[in-house]
């Protein structure tokens, strides 16, 4: 039996839009309450128009006769007429009739169960950028490349219909329609099939915090907003106002039809900060729930991850502790106090970051900003994650925010040097949490990453210009800014995969498959844990010294973020200690090792670490 559609009865009767029931008939089903009727006017491939039936501001009605690929808006009473909210496909764009879709598909991963979250490996990718086709299914060539580094994960930034053809994805107006330029529907199934049969689990970026400004009509068929509130991109959606159960429910069918329909692992959550909601059940505690309930009726491993500025562990706690049960959350923070030690910027927020202790923090605990003052904010800000699992933060040394908001979009490996690029993948990768590495990391991509859309409306184009102006302002950044409009700020955009057999770009990126395979190989390492960890920071030389265990394995990790040498680095724990790795060695273009193979801690003398160097000692067991 097909898994999916066995478990697709979760919400049968109330399944919004277009849903296939046999054959070739539909039901179709909006929320329109500022509408007293609503017709579904068939556009293509004959003309209809007909009325719906109207029950407790939901419209609905069953027809024959339709076909897959059928073209249909809705008629309200005013006469406008609209796309499906709930559209599953817009072939034409945001401004043009929503298409009927077969949701069947032949899938190849009836033995797919997801994966355990902490044996995840992110690998972040923008569809549109990562290959010069910039489709879906022109990912898929790709995918053996990545498995056969140690990625475990890709994470699809969003991919909900946005305007035109060049977008992050965050201005998306209907939630369950998949990019058309992307290749709609199938060719998003087709991805997510490959990648399960490599087994390679997906995430889905999903935005739950607003809606797209262009062809967003939402309010016009009922209260989706509220004016309790307001974002940074506009009208809050309205989780926690009147008929707020009804919009609640529009985002969490979206949330389930992802993890059902088209099999995603797990949904990351942008900018839940901006998810306005002061009811006694929050919103993002009812998704998680719904989600991990879902997963449990697919008999799938699926997980809800957060965006959050907030530094606030309720959303990862478990609802039994006050929590909202999310499984984890990324952390800005560590970027930041790793950022800001490799590159000194001190702008913007970086304000808040650069004492060495912020990194030993941030490894060590997760939040560095954990109720104490941060200047960029003027207050105090954050809750303590001392006792929150690592396991439920992702890190990283750079993502597509904070890559992409830049004013020119530069890359890390354009930033500082080739060594420093290796010390913070050593960072990310060898560290107790999730680690995420956005496109090219993997081989130090030289491409910068831009935010570009693709927007119709002169005014809407002309405010985007003004506000990307405004944001660099803090940063004292002196440059002109890339018109976001322009297409060649999204072409210079796009990935050069060919780099990565080249030069240093190769070592880097058999550095990280090294890094990736340690992390696999070492039980210290693959144990996800902060209390089976003791991190050690000489904040005078600037070096972090880690040491992991688990069972009878143990492994010391030095950091050098000093760009001279570093000698000696005592009281290093009693035994003998085998180098597994050395950043500096000459396999990976270093000046050469300067750390010895193996130390045997009675004979004394130390480790001397060559600048900007990482090294990774396995402990020998005793007879």
């Amino acid at each position: 039996m097909d898994k999916t559609l066995a478990a697709d009865e979760f919400v049968m009767s109330r399944r919004l839009g277009a849903v296939w029931l046999d054959h070739n008939r539909y039901r179709f089903r909006v929320w329109a309450p500022f509408s007293k009727e609503v017709h579904v006017h068939i556009v293509a491939p004959e003309e209809r128009l007909i009325r719906m039936q109207a029950n407790g501001g939901y419209h609905k009605i069953t027809l024959d006769h339709v076909a897959p690929g059928t073209r249909y808006v809705y008629r309200l009473s005013n006469g406008t007429e609209l796309p499906d909210p709930a559209s599953r496909h817009q072939p034409e764009g945001v401004h043009g009739p929503s298409e009927v879709v077969d949701p069947r598909f032949e899938w190849g991963d009836g033995h797919w169960f997801g994966l355990p979250i902490e044996n995840y490996i992110i690998y972040e990718l923008h569809v549109g950028t990562f290959t010069p086709k910039g489709t879906f299914e022109a990912v898929i060539p790709h995918l053996d490349d990545l498995a056969q580094i140690g990625i475990t994960t890709i994470e699809l930034m969003p991919v909900a219909q946005f305007p035109g053809t060049r977008n992050w994805g965050y201005d998306g107006v209907f939630p369950f329609a998949v990019q058309n330029s992307y290749g709609g529907p199938d060719g998003l199934k087709a991805l997510i099939n490959a990648c399960h049969q490599r087994g390679l689990a997906v995430v889905l970026d999903v935005v739950y915090n607003h809606i797209g400004p262009e062809g967003n009509g939402l309010a016009k068929f009922g209260p989706y907003f509220t004016g309790r509130y307001k974002t940074p991109w506009g009208q809050a959606l309205n989780f926690d106002d009147a008929h707020s159960d009804e919009v609640r429910h529009f985002f969490i069918s979206n949330a389930l039809e992802w993890i059902t329909d088209y099999h995603f692992d797990a949904l990351r959550l942008d900018a839940v900060h901006a998810i306005l909601d002061h009811s006694a059940l929050n919103f993002l505690e009812e998704l998680a729930k719904a989600v991990h309930e879902q997963g449990t009726a697919l008999n799938r491993r699926v997980y809800v991850i957060a965006e959050s500025t907030l530094n606030d562990t309720r959303l990862i706690r478990p609802t039994e502790l006050g929590g909202y049960g999310l499984d984890a959350q990324w952390n800005d923070d560590f970027h930041h106090a790793l950022h800001t030690l490799l590159t000194r910027e001190r702008g913007g927020y970086y304000v808040d970051f650069g004492d060495f202790q912020h990194m030993a923090q941030a490894f060590s605990e997760g939040f560095v900003y954990s109720g104490r003052y941060s200047v960029n904010r003027g207050r105090r800000h954050g809750n303590s994650s001392r006792g929150i699992p690592s396991v439920k933060f992702v890190v990283y040394a750079q993502n597509h925010d904070q890559i992409g908001n830049r004013m020119l979009g530069e890359r890390l490996s354009q930033l500082v040097s080739f060594e420093a690029c290796k010390l913070a993948s050593s960072l990310v990768l060898l560290s107790p949490f999730i680690p995420l590495l956005f496109m090219g990391d993997e081989y130090g991509e030289t491409a910068p990453f831009r935010y570009f859309v693709s927007h119709s409306d002169p005014q809407l184009i002309e405010s985007v210009r003004r506000g990307r102006k405004e944001e660099f302002a803090a940063f004292n950044w002196s440059d002109e800014p890339p018109d976001p409009q322009d297409e060649q700020t999204f072409r210079t955009s796009k990935l050069n995969h060919p780099l990565k057999h080249q030069g240093r770009h190769r070592t880097l990126l058999e550095y990280h498959a090294e890094l990736i395979r340690l992390r696999k190989s070492l039980p210290a390492l693959r144990c996800l844990s902060k209390e089976k960890m003791d991190v050690v920071s000489f904040e005078k030389d600037r070096v972090l010294a880690v040491r992991r265990w688990h069972g009878a394995n143990e492994v010391l990790v030095v950091f050098n973020f000093n760009d001279r040498e570093v000698r000696p680095i005592q009281n290093i724990q009693y035994g003998v200690w085998h180098k597994r790795l050395d950043s500096q060695d000459t396999r990976w273009m270093g000046k050469g090792a300067s750390a010895p193979d193996i130390i045997d801690a009675a004979s004394g003398g130390g480790l001397v670490l060559e600048p900007q160097a990482a090294v990774v000692f396995e402990k020998e067991i005793s007879d």
